[in-house]
């Protein structure tokens, strides 16, 4: 386990257009201090620091690894640099909060594990989703019995478009390398690797087999109906991605949306918004149907704010760091979401069924990049 750090000390890798909402949690807790932002734009990295109330700002990550007094970097650094700059920042004994997805290989990101934990130090990825509240309120009741045995978990997926200022703010370079050969894949590897990892952990099941179909729409976009088949042979999975390019989602963030489903032998829970708010209905409802009484409970106190799930991945690594304990997203558990969303390019383009666990490397789609 690691050493307990008291009041530790955080510098920011990089300020781009998600920075704002990891960032948050540190600067909400008392028990923790942001003193750093690094960034390879001088002049975003000032802003940044200006704007979080943070008294230094580089452009040099040497400048942050060199600083002993900084316990823990925050990296959030586009996928492609993920692996240097994790490799550097454990060298130099820093504990690791690394932005989704860990890498862009399975190869890359089991190395970033093995250094971390001969380096003796904290590697975790922050999963946002994994703290949202309503997925994290559906996963204890799935645990404590509420629909009985699980036998399905449907995850869906539609994107569309949105008039909120902060999608009207990002800037067009934190695009750029995801539509190039700096990513391996377009919205099934950038924003999807979200729900292979919700996938995996509302469950606590691995997948041992993949079928899909992958399509493209426009350069980004791929359409994709999936068949995850778990451990437990009692057990399937569905993920649906769709893209409307025509539909408008109300949205304080991006155009899109998510369901998650879990159906169990007797009732069902519904997880009914996340990033956006495109239902009138509360964010869980739960539906128990035994033979005595049918009941729907539905859950409308629970925090539904995405930005909440940015929040709470934040404070979550301060409380491993404080304590001493170890942090989820491990490492070995974003190796296994790489190996599931490559399965889905793997199956989707040989048209067979493919165990993740055999995946290794990446597995580039048919067309990519456009």
């Amino acid at each position: 386990m690691p050493t307990p750090i008291p009041s530790p000390r955080i510098g920011i890798v990089g300020a781009g257009n998600i920075a704002s909402l990891n960032v948050v949690g540190y600067l909400e807790d008392p028990r923790c201090e942001v003193v750093a932002v690094c960034d390879e734009f001088e002049d975003r990295a000032a802003r940044a620091a200006s704007a979080w109330g943070v008294p230094r700002s580089t452009t040099h990550v040497e400048d942050l690894l060199a600083d002993p007094s900084i316990d823990a970097l925050e990296i959030l650094t586009p996928t492609h640099l993920h692996h240097d700059h994790v490799l550097a920042a454990v060298a130099a004994g820093k504990h690791v909060s690394c932005q989704k997805p860990l890498a862009n290989s399975v190869d890359d990101a089991r190395a970033m594990a093995r250094a971390a934990e001969e380096a003796g130090v904290v590697l975790r990825v922050s999963e946002c989703f994994r703290h949202y509240p309503p997925l994290e309120t559906a996963k204890r009741l799935v645990a404590e019995g509420a629909i009985g045995r699980p036998t399905h978990l449907r995850l869906r997926t539609v994107v569309g478009q949105t008039e909120s200022a902060f999608q009207a703010g990002l800037t067009t370079d934190g695009y750029v390398w995801r539509l190039n050969h700096q990513s391996p894949g377009g919205h099934l590897f950038d924003d999807m690797i979200h729900k292979y990892a919700v996938a995996l952990w509302l469950l606590d099941q691995d997948v041992v087999s993949v079928q899909a179909v992958v399509r493209r729409r426009d350069a980004f976009f791929e359409p994709c109906a999936a068949v995850f088949e778990y451990e437990d042979p009692g057990l399937l999975g569905t993920m649906e991605v769709s893209y409307a390019p025509d539909m408008w989602i109300r949205s304080d963030y991006y155009g899109a949306d998510e369901f998650f489903e879990v159906q169990g032998d007797e009732g069902f829970l519904w997880v009914t918004r996340c990033t956006g708010q495109l239902l009138d209905l509360p964010a869980v409802v739960l539906y128990q149907g035994g033979r005595g009484a049918q009941t729907t409970t539905s859950f409308p106190h629970v925090d539904d704010d995405w930005a909440s799930g940015f929040r709470r991945a934040s404070t979550h690594f301060v409380d491993a760091l404080v304590e001493g304990s170890t942090p989820g997203m491990s490492a070995a558990d974003a190796v296994k979401a790489l190996q599931l969303c490559f399965a889905v390019y793997q199956a989707g383009t040989t048209r067979l069924p493919v165990d993740p666990r055999t995946v290794s490397g990446a597995v580039v789609p048919e067309g990519w990049p456009p």
